[in-house]
Protein backbone atom coordinates (compact mmCIF):
# COMPACT_ATOMS: atom_id res chain seq x y z
CA UNK A 1 0.00 0.00 0.00
CA UNK A 2 1.53 3.34 -0.85
CA UNK A 3 1.64 6.60 1.26
CA UNK A 4 -1.14 8.51 -0.51
CA UNK A 5 -3.52 5.38 0.45
CA UNK A 6 -2.42 4.88 3.69
CA UNK A 7 -2.91 8.42 4.83
CA UNK A 8 -6.23 8.83 2.07
CA UNK A 9 -4.60 11.91 0.41
CA UNK A 10 -5.88 12.53 -3.36
CA UNK A 11 -5.59 9.32 -5.72
CA UNK A 12 -2.80 10.09 -8.10
CA UNK A 13 -4.76 9.55 -10.81
CA UNK A 14 -8.65 10.11 -11.04
CA UNK A 15 -11.72 10.18 -13.24
CA UNK A 16 -15.29 11.24 -12.83
CA UNK A 17 -18.05 10.49 -14.55
CA UNK A 18 -16.54 10.02 -17.68
CA UNK A 19 -19.06 9.88 -20.89
CA UNK A 20 -18.03 9.50 -24.26
CA UNK A 21 -19.75 8.53 -27.72
CA UNK A 22 -18.43 7.01 -31.23
CA UNK A 23 -20.64 9.09 -32.93
CA UNK A 24 -24.06 8.56 -31.72
CA UNK A 25 -22.91 5.29 -29.87
CA UNK A 26 -22.89 5.60 -26.28
CA UNK A 27 -20.26 3.75 -25.25
CA UNK A 28 -18.84 5.22 -21.84
CA UNK A 29 -21.36 5.83 -19.07
CA UNK A 30 -20.24 7.58 -16.17
CA UNK A 31 -17.23 5.73 -15.25
CA UNK A 32 -15.46 6.63 -12.04
CA UNK A 33 -11.82 5.51 -11.20
CA UNK A 34 -9.02 6.07 -9.10
CA UNK A 35 -5.42 4.83 -9.41
CA UNK A 36 -2.86 5.42 -6.65
CA UNK A 37 0.85 6.03 -6.70
CA UNK A 38 2.83 2.97 -7.74
CA UNK A 39 -0.30 0.95 -8.01
CA UNK A 40 -1.81 -1.56 -11.01
CA UNK A 41 -5.36 -1.64 -12.10
CA UNK A 42 -7.14 -4.13 -13.72
CA UNK A 43 -9.92 -2.85 -15.42
CA UNK A 44 -11.40 -6.01 -16.54
CA UNK A 45 -14.89 -6.83 -18.29
CA UNK A 46 -16.43 -8.63 -21.20
CA UNK A 47 -15.56 -8.30 -24.93
CA UNK A 48 -17.83 -4.66 -25.71
CA UNK A 49 -17.96 -3.64 -22.04
CA UNK A 50 -16.09 -0.30 -22.77
CA UNK A 51 -12.80 -1.14 -21.47
CA UNK A 52 -10.45 -0.31 -24.63
CA UNK A 53 -12.63 2.96 -24.87
CA UNK A 54 -11.91 4.11 -21.75
CA UNK A 55 -8.20 3.56 -21.80
CA UNK A 56 -8.64 5.93 -25.13
CA UNK A 57 -11.03 8.22 -23.37
CA UNK A 58 -8.39 8.75 -20.62
CA UNK A 59 -5.38 9.30 -23.13
CA UNK A 60 -7.69 12.14 -24.61
CA UNK A 61 -7.62 9.87 -28.26
CA UNK A 62 -9.91 12.03 -30.47
CA UNK A 63 -12.15 8.73 -30.92
CA UNK A 64 -14.34 8.40 -28.30
CA UNK A 65 -15.57 11.69 -27.87
CA UNK A 66 -15.61 12.85 -24.15
CA UNK A 67 -19.15 14.73 -23.32
CA UNK A 68 -18.92 15.27 -20.02
CA UNK A 69 -16.12 14.07 -17.11
CA UNK A 70 -13.29 15.13 -15.42
CA UNK A 71 -9.90 13.41 -15.44
CA UNK A 72 -7.07 14.58 -13.17
CA UNK A 73 -3.33 13.12 -13.24
CA UNK A 74 -1.16 14.34 -10.06
CA UNK A 75 -3.66 16.73 -9.35
CA UNK A 76 -3.29 18.48 -13.16
CA UNK A 77 -6.70 18.37 -14.92
CA UNK A 78 -6.48 16.17 -18.22
CA UNK A 79 -10.16 16.11 -19.56
CA UNK A 80 -10.02 19.43 -21.60
CA UNK A 81 -6.25 18.51 -23.54
CA UNK A 82 -5.53 17.28 -26.86
CA UNK A 83 -3.71 13.61 -27.36
CA UNK A 84 -0.20 15.19 -27.76
CA UNK A 85 -0.90 17.77 -24.21
CA UNK A 86 -2.15 14.08 -22.86
CA UNK A 87 1.30 12.61 -24.00
CA UNK A 88 3.46 15.57 -22.41
CA UNK A 89 1.63 15.62 -19.30
CA UNK A 90 2.95 11.61 -18.82
CA UNK A 91 0.01 9.62 -20.09
CA UNK A 92 1.53 6.47 -22.65
CA UNK A 93 -0.94 4.51 -24.26
CA UNK A 94 0.21 0.80 -24.90
CA UNK A 95 -2.46 -0.08 -27.71
CA UNK A 96 -3.16 -3.29 -28.28
CA UNK A 97 -2.09 -3.33 -32.24
CA UNK A 98 1.15 -2.01 -30.57
CA UNK A 99 1.66 0.14 -33.57
CA UNK A 100 5.40 -0.63 -34.30
CA UNK A 101 6.92 1.41 -36.92
CA UNK A 102 8.05 -1.17 -39.98
CA UNK A 103 10.88 -0.17 -41.68
CA UNK A 104 13.19 0.80 -38.23
CA UNK A 105 15.00 -1.58 -36.53
CA UNK A 106 14.12 -2.06 -32.60
CA UNK A 107 16.95 1.09 -31.43
CA UNK A 108 15.42 3.06 -34.11
CA UNK A 109 11.78 2.36 -33.06
CA UNK A 110 13.16 3.11 -29.22
CA UNK A 111 15.10 6.76 -30.80
CA UNK A 112 12.09 7.42 -32.20
CA UNK A 113 10.30 7.67 -29.48
CA UNK A 114 12.78 9.25 -27.35
CA UNK A 115 12.56 12.60 -29.19
CA UNK A 116 9.54 13.33 -26.92
CA UNK A 117 9.81 16.95 -25.40
CA UNK A 118 10.14 14.94 -22.03
CA UNK A 119 12.38 11.97 -22.54
CA UNK A 120 12.21 8.98 -20.13
CA UNK A 121 14.13 5.69 -19.98
CA UNK A 122 16.97 6.12 -21.62
CA UNK A 123 18.18 3.13 -24.11
CA UNK A 124 20.92 1.58 -21.53
CA UNK A 125 18.12 1.65 -19.09
CA UNK A 126 15.34 0.00 -21.26
CA UNK A 127 18.19 -2.41 -22.84
CA UNK A 128 18.85 -3.25 -18.94
CA UNK A 129 15.27 -4.04 -18.33
CA UNK A 130 14.60 -5.67 -21.63
CA UNK A 131 17.90 -7.83 -22.24
CA UNK A 132 15.66 -9.44 -25.11
CA UNK A 133 15.66 -6.38 -27.01
CA UNK A 134 19.03 -5.58 -26.79
CA UNK A 135 20.01 -9.19 -28.24
CA UNK A 136 17.72 -7.72 -31.00
CA UNK A 137 18.57 -3.72 -31.65
CA UNK A 138 19.98 -4.37 -34.97
CA UNK A 139 16.68 -6.32 -35.82
CA UNK A 140 13.89 -4.72 -37.78
CA UNK A 141 10.82 -4.06 -35.58
CA UNK A 142 8.58 -5.86 -37.64
CA UNK A 143 10.15 -9.10 -37.64
CA UNK A 144 10.16 -9.66 -33.88
CA UNK A 145 8.03 -12.41 -32.55
CA UNK A 146 4.42 -11.36 -30.64
CA UNK A 147 5.89 -11.52 -27.60
CA UNK A 148 8.86 -9.10 -28.64
CA UNK A 149 6.99 -7.14 -30.44
CA UNK A 150 4.86 -6.54 -27.07
CA UNK A 151 7.80 -5.62 -25.29
CA UNK A 152 9.32 -3.08 -27.79
CA UNK A 153 5.65 -1.51 -27.65
CA UNK A 154 6.27 -1.29 -23.79
CA UNK A 155 9.86 -0.33 -23.53
CA UNK A 156 8.84 2.56 -26.45
CA UNK A 157 6.10 3.88 -24.02
CA UNK A 158 9.21 4.07 -21.11
CA UNK A 159 11.03 6.25 -23.31
CA UNK A 160 8.76 8.88 -22.57
CA UNK A 161 8.20 10.69 -19.62
CA UNK A 162 5.69 8.20 -17.79
CA UNK A 163 3.27 9.06 -15.25
CA UNK A 164 0.54 6.77 -15.61
CA UNK A 165 1.23 3.57 -18.04
CA UNK A 166 -2.12 2.68 -19.95
CA UNK A 167 -1.86 -1.12 -21.11
CA UNK A 168 -4.57 -2.41 -23.81
CA UNK A 169 -4.42 -6.46 -23.85
CA UNK A 170 -0.86 -7.24 -23.74
CA UNK A 171 -1.30 -11.38 -23.37
CA UNK A 172 -3.63 -10.58 -26.24
CA UNK A 173 -2.37 -13.90 -28.53
CA UNK A 174 0.74 -14.44 -27.18
CA UNK A 175 1.46 -18.53 -25.91
CA UNK A 176 1.05 -19.27 -22.07
CA UNK A 177 4.98 -19.19 -21.34
CA UNK A 178 5.12 -15.48 -23.10
CA UNK A 179 2.42 -14.51 -21.19
CA UNK A 180 4.25 -15.37 -17.55
CA UNK A 181 7.52 -13.68 -19.26
CA UNK A 182 5.43 -10.44 -19.86
CA UNK A 183 4.02 -10.74 -16.95
CA UNK A 184 7.24 -10.99 -15.28
CA UNK A 185 8.21 -7.51 -17.29
CA UNK A 186 5.10 -6.00 -15.73
CA UNK A 187 5.89 -6.34 -12.24
CA UNK A 188 9.70 -5.45 -12.56
CA UNK A 189 7.95 -2.07 -14.61
CA UNK A 190 5.94 -2.03 -11.76
CA UNK A 191 9.05 -2.32 -8.94
CA UNK A 192 10.61 0.90 -10.72
CA UNK A 193 7.88 2.62 -9.47
CA UNK A 194 5.17 3.09 -12.16
CA UNK A 195 1.23 3.54 -11.97
CA UNK A 196 -0.51 1.55 -14.36
CA UNK A 197 -4.01 0.58 -15.74
CA UNK A 198 -3.86 -2.89 -17.42
CA UNK A 199 -6.89 -3.86 -19.80
CA UNK A 200 -6.95 -7.83 -20.09
CA UNK A 201 -9.04 -10.43 -21.15
CA UNK A 202 -6.89 -12.89 -19.93
CA UNK A 203 -8.79 -11.55 -16.19
CA UNK A 204 -7.18 -14.53 -14.40
CA UNK A 205 -3.42 -13.39 -15.25
CA UNK A 206 -4.75 -9.36 -14.74
CA UNK A 207 -5.76 -10.30 -11.47
CA UNK A 208 -2.44 -12.20 -10.31
CA UNK A 209 -0.79 -8.69 -11.41
CA UNK A 210 -2.90 -6.30 -9.95
CA UNK A 211 -3.24 -4.22 -6.84
CA UNK A 212 -7.00 -3.90 -7.81
CA UNK A 213 -9.57 -4.26 -9.91
CA UNK A 214 -12.28 -2.77 -11.68
CA UNK A 215 -15.02 -4.39 -13.68
CA UNK A 216 -16.72 -2.42 -16.65
CA UNK A 217 -20.34 -3.88 -17.89
CA UNK A 218 -22.13 -2.17 -21.06
CA UNK A 219 -19.89 1.30 -20.30
CA UNK A 220 -20.03 1.52 -16.59
CA UNK A 221 -18.61 0.14 -13.66
CA UNK A 222 -20.02 -2.71 -11.74
CA UNK A 223 -17.47 -3.44 -9.08
CA UNK A 224 -14.28 -2.23 -7.59
CA UNK A 225 -11.83 -4.07 -4.85
CA UNK A 226 -9.52 -6.32 -4.33
CA UNK A 227 -8.45 -9.26 -6.67
CA UNK A 228 -8.94 -11.67 -4.32
CA UNK A 229 -12.64 -11.32 -3.77
CA UNK A 230 -13.09 -11.63 -8.05
CA UNK A 231 -10.63 -14.69 -7.74
CA UNK A 232 -13.07 -16.21 -4.94
CA UNK A 233 -16.31 -14.91 -6.26
CA UNK A 234 -17.25 -17.60 -8.88
CA UNK A 235 -20.51 -15.41 -9.30
CA UNK A 236 -18.83 -12.13 -9.93
CA UNK A 237 -16.68 -13.79 -12.72
CA UNK A 238 -19.67 -15.72 -14.15
CA UNK A 239 -21.40 -12.83 -14.52
CA UNK A 240 -19.10 -10.33 -15.83
CA UNK A 241 -15.75 -12.21 -17.06
CA UNK A 242 -16.95 -15.11 -18.60
CA UNK A 243 -14.88 -17.19 -16.17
Amino acid sequence: MSAAQETGAQPYFTCRDLHAYYGESYIVQGVNLDVHDNEILALLGRNGAGKTSTLRTIARASQPALRKGEIYLRGQPVHSMKTHEAAQAGISIVPEDRRIIPGLTVEENLIVAQVAKSPGWTLDQIYEHFPRLAERRRQMATTLSGGEQQMLAIGRALARKVHLLLLDEPYEGLAPKIVQEIENILTMVKQTGMTTILVEQNAIAALRLADRCAILDEGHIVHTGKPDTVLHDEDIRRKYLAV
